[in-house]
């Protein structure tokens, strides 16, 4: 509540949906029952079959009277902006932007902060109905990045108070890149009480350079140093600072089963490189390593004692925790909990061990570039 005063709500329903596809499918459904508003932001939006099957929903919700603003990021989503599915949305009479399109440039190089992006995942339809976690728009084989697929995602279906908090963050973020004025869901007290109070505690949260220093690191702290008897983590991009390091490693030393789940493979050199130098460090203090080898696994998960989740946007790197605005959720349920679990569990159960001989043994020269890379860490 700290990062941007939202209250933790009870009465929510979440649902984990199966995978990319169903997410997609579940997705257009629920556009295509939509009366009043639809509201998306995504980080990247290709148009391949989803993101397409996304972009007609839209099309169509517009043309029959619903308001539907449209987000994407300017970088992440430059080329899905120049296609003609972006022009369609808008001809419909959807209300389309480019987030942070303002990075100043000299011709075709940037000379701004153009790492500083929109990672945002969010979707909110009629105010009842709510999407978020790690998944883009886009289908699982990615195409603009497709040797390193399939890319594993996860997406939470969501209904219940805790779909207010998602609206809010997304307005605030569209009314400062835009010059609409929208209002703002009822204020967030009314968030504390309502739905009924069987349903599960969640709590939405967005991090950004506009959100106090360093509020997604304390998160990811707090969470791992709340574990008592087991922690699983999933992240795809991992250069942790120094408090979100020395938290896993000191895990395992109050007896905390510890586990992080990396893809094989990177479809970033540097970002593989600068996580390969932390696996020493973690295995030496009793942190269990494991690689995912079947396509990109993106999700971006962790669940403590099989009680409290968080999953979202942001990654265990340093675009996350200190340029990139980002969104994740605590949610407080062992159901639901379990649920998230059971699928970190089916990652590992296709995941292979990593061991402290097998680092020990790597040749020096990539030792010396995995060092090196980490060196950079602050640029990463």
């Amino acid at each position: 509540a700290s990062i941007n005063g939202l209250p933790t709500t009870s009465g929510n329903r979440i649902a984990l949906m199966e995978d990319s596809d169903a997410a997609i499918e579940s997705l257009v459904a629920d556009i295509d029952q939509a009366r009043e508003r639809v509201h998306i932001s995504f980080y990247i939006w290709l148009d391949d079959h989803n993101g397409g099957k996304v972009a007609d929903a839209v099309s169509a919700a517009a043309r029959r009277g619903v308001t539907c603003r449209i987000m994407v990021d300017a970088l992440g989503s430059r080329l899905f902006i120049r296609s003609p599915r972006w022009q369609q949305m808008r001809q419909a009479g959807a209300h389309l932007t480019a987030a942070l399109d303002d990075v100043p440039r000299l011709g075709r190089m940037a000379i701004g902060r153009v790492d500083l992006r929109n990672h945002r995942k969010i979707v909110v339809i009629d105010d009842r109905i709510a999407y978020c976690g790690s998944q883009n728009c886009a289908d699982p084989a990615f195409l603009i990045k497709a040797r390193f697929a399939p890319w594993v995602d996860i997406f939470l279906r969501c209904e219940g108070p805790i779909v207010r908090q998602l609206q809010y963050l997304f307005l605030v973020t569209w009314m400062t890149e835009t010059t609409e004025s929208v209002a703002l869901p009822a204020a967030m007290p009314e968030a504390r009480g309502g739905g009924d109070g069987d349903g599960v505690i969640a709590q939405m949260f967005g991090t950004g350079p506009t959100s106090r220093p360093n509020a997604m690191s304390d998160v990811f702290v707090a969470c791992v140093m709340a574990a008592r008897e087991r922690l699983l983590i999933t992240t795809p991009y991992f250069v942790p600072d120094e408090p979100i390091l020395r938290a896993l490693c000191a895990a395992p030393h109050r007896g905390v089963d510890t586990t992080i789940i990396f893809p094989r493979r990177n479809d970033s050199w540097l970002v593989g490189n600068a996580c390969g130098s932390t696996y020493a460090a973690l295995l030496a203090n009793g942190v269990h390593i494991h690689e995912y080898p079947l396509g990109l696994l993106h999700t971006k998960s962790m669940t403590v004692d099989g009680h409290i989740a968080l999953v979202g946007s942001a990654n265990m790197d340093r675009r996350s925790l200190e340029l990139n605005y980002e969104n994740n959720l605590l949610i407080v349920d062992p159901a639901a909990t379990q649920v998230i679990e059971t699928r970190q569990r089916s990652y590992l159960a296709v995941s292979d061990p990593v061991a402290a001989t097998e680092i020990g043994a790597r040749r020096f020269a990539r030792r010396l570039v995995q060092n090196t890379v980490a060196m950079m860490d602050p640029l990463l």
